[in-house]
């Protein structure tokens, strides 16, 4: 079982509050950062934690222009009542998403579906918490972003010009399951958060997931140079769904996107008229907008949601996992424990972060453990 160090929540907090606010971000965008992290660290999501967080941001965001401390976000005319666009001016990726996911849910309710797309943002991390939390109001969401880099290679393919790309659903099951169903993934087999946590704690990659510079398959993290879509041509084509989602939206090449992650792009100047901004996608659906009322035996929605999981999770699959199950089930040793928990590596992380900005360190032989 592994071992991990239990970190005060509020300590946690204060910690990335004083380190957003260090590096020039408001007060309210500095919460959002902590409440992100927060998020992430309660369910369990150690790749995209303050650690992540906060690296993403050293890498593109504040520190080189990528993001814009203390930008106010433009909401662009449409003819479209359910619909808005936005120009998020590069402020915080954290703080547009969750204020971008809150109008998807106001104009659901009004009319029964609500989509906010955003130009010129700065990346939001791991868009599984913004759609869960929808889905815990009781609202279906989704949402996607074009990644910061290209880094993935597609399907047949020997140059990244693919981010990431996340894709993510949030369902509302907790009535009938206990916790919100939470389908959350990277196109690329792996994240390259999830490279950068097995290099620190020093485990190997899964097998096709990763190349290295010269385009070998590696499970290295060391040699990890580009990441593989999951699932070969379908895994693909989803990132590339993301991609042209993007180019709708406003934003423009992925091999430049972020400065770019190629040589052959990255630090280079960026041709007149270029972008390097990537694009988000939200969209949230009322339940009550969707349902017929017609269901069998006369349930009610949310039984009849509780009918179909059981159905699937029976016939000998009762061993099962829901998407969302894991992180519900972090969440839960989350509040056994008492506070959130790390490794000691992710605590000599947050150290450094600590130091960055003139704050004491944590004693991490002095943090209480917990075993899962």
């Amino acid at each position: 079982m592994p071992t991990y160090r239990i970190l005060p929540t509020d300590a946690h907090n204060d910690l990335v509050r004083k380190a957003y606010v260090h590096r020039g971000y408001t007060a309210a965008e500095a919460e959002d950062a902590a409440r992100f992290c927060e998020l992430a660290s309660v369910h369990g999501i150690r790749t995209h934690n303050a650690i992540k967080a906060l690296h993403l941001d050293h890498l593109f965001g504040s520190a080189v222009g990528g993001c814009k401390p203390g930008a106010e976000v433009e909401v662009i005319k449409k003819p479209f009542a359910a619909s808005e666009v936005w120009d998020a001016k590069l402020k915080l990726g954290q703080s547009v998403a969750f204020a971008a996911m809150d109008r998807c849910m106001e104009l659901a309710d009004q009319y029964g579906i609500g989509q906010v797309s955003v130009d010129n943002a700065f990346h939001y991390l791991w868009g599984g918490g913004y759609v869960m939390e929808a889905a815990k109001r009781g609202y279906i969401a989704y949402t996607n972003c074009t990644s910061t880099l290209g880094e993935v290679v597609p399907f047949g393919g020997k140059f990244p010009v693919l981010g990431t790309n996340p894709h993510s659903w949030g369902l509302p099951t907790t009535e009938a399951i206990g916790y919100p169903i939470v389908i959350d993934w990277a196109t690329s087999t792996v994240a390259m958060g999830r490279v950068q946590q097995l290099r620190r704690e020093g485990k190997p990659l899964p097998p096709n997931a990763a190349v290295d510079a010269d385009g070998n398959p590696t499970t290295d993290p060391d040699k990890a140079q580009w990441l593989l879509p999951f699932g070969a041509h379908k895994g693909y084509g989803l990132s590339l769904l993301i991609e042209v989602f993007g180019g709708l939206i406003g934003g423009s090449l992925p091999t430049i996107r972020g400065g770019g992650g190629h040589p052959d792009f990255k630090d280079k100047p960026l041709a007149e008229g270029e972008k390097r901004t990537s694009s988000f996608y939200f969209q949230v659906i009322h339940p009550d907008a969707m349902g017929s009322g017609l269901f069998a035996k006369g349930r009610s929605q949310q039984e009849n949601v509780k009918a179909v999981i059981d159905d699937i999770l029976g016939h000998g699959n009762e061993n099962c996992l829901l998407p969302g199950q894991p992180e519900a089930d972090n969440a839960k040793h989350t509040a056994k424990a008492g506070g959130l928990l790390f490794t000691d590596a992710e605590v000599d992380a947050l150290n450094e972060i600590a130091e960055e900005c003139g704050l004491p360190k944590f004693d991490t032989a002095a943090l209480p453990t917990y075993d899962v």
